[in-house]
C-alpha cells in the first residue's frame, strides 16, 4: 500500500467518525456512557473477529506474547480516550468537544519528539497548526468558558494521541492489523462493562432508545473506522495520520448540514478550506521536496 492510499484510508476514518459524532452525543439521552461504550465496542469486536481469524490462519509466523501485550496497551489508551470523551459530552457543547478533541493533531507530533525522539517532517508543524486553526474556525471561532467536561475532553485528546503513537509503533512490525483491532475493541468492551455494572443495570428500554446510535458506533465508528486507522497507520507516520484524522471535525459539520439541517457560517467554511489545505500540504510537500532532493543528489 502506498502512503497516498494509506492517507485515503485515514480520511475515510475521519468521515465515518464525523458522521457518528452526533450519534455518540444523542445516545446518552437513553443510555449511560459506559453501557454505550460496552455495547459499541462489543459489536466492534464481533465485526473484527472474522477478519482476525482469517489473518491468523494466513500468518507465516506464530503470535508472540509481547505482541498481544502491546495490543492490550493500545486498547487501554483507546478505552481511556473513549471514556473521557463520552463523559465530557455530558458537560460540554458539541462545538467545544469537536475543537478540543482536535487538539490531538498537535499532541501527536509533540509526544513523538518528547518520548520517541522522532522528529517529524518539518511540514507537520505548520500543517498541525493549520488544521487546529481550521477546526477552531469551523467551531465558530469562539469557545465558551471551559467546564469540567471541556477539561475531560482535553485529556481525551491526549489519550487519542497516545493511541495513535502506539499504533504507529506496533502496527507496522506486528503484521496483524486485524488482531490488533479486535484486541483493542475487546479491551474497551471488557473495561467498559466492569465500570458499567457499578453504575447501574442495563435496561431493554435504554438499548432500544439508543439502538441506532449503538449500531452505528459499533459497526462503523468503532469497527470499520478504527480498522481503517490501524491499516492506514502501517504505511504513514503518526503525526501525518493525526492531521488526516482531524478531518472528522470537517465531516461532522458537513453531515450536520446534510442530515440535520444545521448551518455553517462563512467563517466555518473558511475553516473547512484551511483543514483541507493542511491535508494537501502534508501530503504534497514531502513528495515535492523528496523529488528535489533526488534531483540534487543526482
Amino acid at each position: 500500500m502506498t502512503r497516498i492510499q494509506a492517507n485515503l484510508f485515514l480520511l475515510v476514518s475521519g468521515a465515518i467518525w464525523g458522521a457518528g459524532f452526533v450519534a455518540q452525543s444523542t445516545a446518552m439521552d437513553s443510555i449511560s456512557p459506559f453501557w454505550f461504550i460496552t455495547l459499541r465496542f462489543a459489536i466492534a469486536t464481533l465485526v473484527a473477529m472474522p477478519l482476525a481469524i482469517m489473518e491468523t490462519k494466513r500468518a507465516a509466523e506464530p503470535l508472540k506474547l509481547s505482541t498481544v501485550r502491546n495490543f492490550i496497551f493500545i486498547g487501554l489508551a483507546l478505552f481511556a480516550g473513549a471514556a473521557t470523551q463520552q463523559l465530557g459530552l455530558l458537560d460540554t457543547s458539541v462545538t467545544n468537544s469537536g475543537f478540543l478533541t482536535g487538539l490531538y493533531v498537535v499532541f501527536v507530533p509533540v509526544l513523538s519528539v518528547l518520548f520517541l525522539r522522532r522528529k517529524p517532517h518539518w511540514v507537520i508543524w505548520p500543517g498541525a497548526l493549520m488544521a487546529l486553526f481550521g477546526i477552531f474556525l469551523l467551531s465558530g471561532g469562539a469557545l465558551s468558558a471551559l467546564t469540567g467536561g471541556d477539561y475531560l475532553t482535553i485529556v481525551c485528546a491526549l489519550f487519542w494521541a497516545v493511541q495513535m503513537l502506539l499504533i504507529g509503533i506496533f502496527a507496522p512490525s506486528s503484521g496483524r492489523p486485524m488482531l490488533l483491532s479486535m484486541t483493542q475493541f475487546a479491551v474497551c468492551a471488557v473495561l467498559g462493562f466492569l465500570v458499567a455494572i457499578r453504575t447501574g443495570p442495563l435496561s431493554f428500554a435504554a438499548v432500544d432508545g439508543a439502538l441506532f446510535e449503538i449500531l452505528y458506533a459499533g459497526i462503523f465508528s468503532s469497527g470499520v473506522a478504527f480498522i481503517l486507522q490501524v491499516v492506514g497507520q502501517r504505511y504513514t507516520t503518526a503525526p501525518q495520520a493525526a492531521i488526516f484524522l482531524s478531518s472528522e471535525a470537517l465531516f461532522a459539520a458537513l453531515f450536520g448540514v446534510l442530515l440535520l439541517g444545521e448551518v455553517i457560517t462563512p467563517i466555518g467554511y473558511a475553516g473547512c478550506a484551511i483543514i483541507f489545505a493542511a491535508m494537501l500540504t502534508v501530503e504534497l510537500v514531502p513528495e515535492l521536496t523528496k523529488g528535489r532532493r533526488a534531483e540534487a543528489a543526482a
